[in-house]
């Protein structure tokens, strides 16, 4: 890997050590949310949400879209599902 790709990997790693963003997560496991279904799944304010969602976005984590007045957040990918199930499985152990 090279040096640049290696800082891309670790900034990913640093946004999933923050507890509220697991949380956020975890509730688009389910499929795409507004942020007020987040607000009421993770419990989290509206300001201090957004700028969690604002770096898992940054990172490539989840994506967004808008439609009209509301914006919607959704897993980038599968692979996002499965790096938290690796995780998740090894504490099982």
């Amino acid at each position: 890997m090279t040096p640049a790709t290696i800082g891309l990997v670790a900034e990913r790693f640093k946004a999933l050590g923050e507890p509220a963003r697991l949380r956020i997560l975890q509730s688009l496991c389910d499929g795409e949310r507004c942020v007020s279904e987040l607000e009421e799944d993770t419990g989290l304010n509206q300001a201090n949400l957004s700028r969690h969602l604002q770096v898992l976005s940054a990172t490539g984590l989840v994506s967004r879209r808008k439609d009209g007045l509301f914006v919607y957040y959704a897993l980038a990918d599968r692979s996002v599902l499965r790096m938290c199930e690796l995780m998740c499985g090894r504490l099982k152990n």
